[in-house]
């Protein structure tokens, strides 16, 4: 069964090989004393800031899957558990692979979505008019393609991770983001990961005092897997391109302790690599074509370190290549404790900062030298359980997906978009988290150089003051859970025709109620 899961986790489907350029050809930079200083382009005339963007509220989410092969079916089958959302269409290259997931539909007792397959099938999609989200799970290289297309139709995106896989890619969405005001997520199911909502929420209550350090990784041995990958895609990505092509499980969630692009952001990074040990007998192994290290790109283990303009340190590791536990590590070194996730999971606190966060330790002489106890450890969680997990923890466990992060995360994009709330994952978090790879090929390609990160936000990184998850008041909360779960009921009992009668019947109540 474990070994099942894992499979299931580590496959995405393919659309179709199409010939999108991948490598960063059009990024321009130059060197400042010792420094490559990539170029940023400057803000098109009338287009503005999509940071901390809020579109009007959608009572009913109306979403199309493109992408059905594995990590697509999954989202399916989690997002027929959320109340007000309609699965409109379902899209994959392979028209069985779309038109199986309408048993998942027909399980929950809902209408048949539209199908959509072929080179063009997700064209047609985002030329309907009755959708307002498009959520991509296709392999990397057809990510930006497709929210390109969708976003230029008028439509939210939600894209799996990496969302983006070069710099101009970076640049495309965040234009078009802008241009078109429209949401674009990366859906980074790791910032919702139970430890790290958590620990996010002691930080930010001071628990660990000022966070100055912090690290992530993406650890993972996929010798067993390669094969896999429809026509080799993955490790034919690791051999054609340098640097963390993976980052975002790592980056993600650390980055939101930082506040990067909302009081700090990434300034500096210097990334290195072993030589490609591993690799190219991978690519003779499951290819059966000679390769030398010369013709294989990555190496084994990247380590990224990045500067920020507060003079924090990052560090990302990413190795699929080698044996080893797997690890998501997460850590927080703070100037008043610590925190880490894999291998060890627990936290480091003197038994006065304890006292001072709340929470009475069991022994007097608690000390930051080792991580506490379990019962000092579950009632610091207890005292500081993040809303998300208090919210939606216990669904999540019995919905699944990772252990639950994946529907939080599910929940949490609905939530927003039907309250009018900014995302908690914006566009440029998207750009910032994945750029890693062509940066870190950059630096690596020129001697591990220190490169410049763009401001992805083009001036507006210190505007906002603090990373958060945004919330509607509880009668505003309470009104939206009511239309949700009155539409799909009736979705569910009678059909889309009546569930639209009954949608616009709880909206003019809506409207009444607010005019008196």
């Amino acid at each position: 069964m474990r070994r099942k899961i894992l499979h299931l986790f580590l496959l995405v489907t393919m659309v179709a090989p199409f010939a999108f350029q991948t490598a960063g050809a059009e990024t321009k930079w130059h060197w400042d004393k010792g420094t490559i200083v990539v170029d940023v382009p400057e803000r098109p005339a009338g287009q503005k800031s999509a940071l901390n963007l809020a579109t009007p509220a959608l009572p009913v989410v109306r979403v199309a899957f493109v992408g059905l092969g594995m990590r697509g079916p999954g989202a399916v089958e989690r997002w027929t558990h959320i109340n007000g959302v309609r699965i409109v269409a379902l899209c994959d290259y392979e028209k069985s692979r779309a038109e199986a997931q309408q048993g998942t539909l027909k399980k929950a007792g809902l209408p048949e979505a539209g199908i959509y397959y072929g080179a063009d099938g997700y064209k047609k999609l985002c030329e309907r008019d009755d959708i307002n989200l498009v959520y991509i799970a296709t392999d990397w290289v057809h990510h930006v393609p497709i929210a390109k297309y969708a976003l230029e139709h008028g439509k939210h995106v939600a894209i799996e991770v990496p969302s983006a896989t070069n710099l101009q890619e970076c640049w495309d969405l965040i234009n078009l983001a802008e241009q078109k005001q429209l949401h674009c997520m990366l859906l980074e199911n790791c910032c919702y990961d139970f430890f790290e909502l958590n620990t996010l929420n002691m930080a930010q209550h001071g628990v660990f005092g000022e966070v100055i350090r912090v690290q992530g990784a993406y650890l993972h041995n996929l010798s067993e897997f390669w094969h896999e990958y429809w026509h080799n895609w993955r490790l034919d990505f690791n051999q054609k391109h340098r640097g963390d092509i993976y980052a975002t499980h790592g980056l993600g969630p650390v980055a939101q302790v930082l506040n990067i692009h909302r009081g700090d952001r990434m300034k500096t990074l210097v990334a290195m690599d072993t030589r490609p040990f591993t690799g190219p007998g991978c690519v003779k192994q499951f290819t059966g074509k000679d390769c030398t290290e010369e013709e294989f790109r990555n190496g084994d283990h990247t380590t990224t370190l990045i500067r920020t303009e507060l003079g924090k340190v990052i560090e990302i590791q990413h190795d699929v290549m080698n044996p080893q536990p797997y690890s998501r590590l997460y850590q927080l070194t703070g100037t008043k404790g610590f925190a880490n996730k894999y291998p060890i999971e627990g936290y480091a606190l003197s038994a006065g900062q304890m006292k001072q966060s709340g929470v009475a330790p069991k022994v007097d002489n608690l000390s930051s030298h080792s991580f506490m106890s379990d019962a000092d450890r579950k009632a610091l969680t207890e005292k500081y359980e993040s809303p998300l997990i208090k919210k939606y923890g216990e669904e999540a466990k019995l919905v699944g997906g990772h252990g639950g992060m994946d529907f939080t995360m599910d929940c949490r994009l609905v939530y927003c978009l039907q309250n009018g709330l900014p995302l908690d994952i914006d566009v440029y978090d998207l750009a910032e988290w994945c750029c890693l790879a062509e940066l870190g090929e950059l630096s690596m390609d020129n001697n591990n150089a220190s490169v410049r990160i763009p401001d992805f936000t083009r001036g507006h990184w210190n505007e906002q003051k603090g990373f958060k998850h945004a919330y509607a008041s509880p009668e505003q909360e309470a009104e939206t859970a009511a239309i949700a779960k009155a539409y799909t009921l009736t979705l569910k009992q009678k059909g889309a025709e009546a569930a639209e009668k009954e949608l616009k019947k709880q909206l003019k109540l809506q409207a009444k109620k607010h005019k008196k």
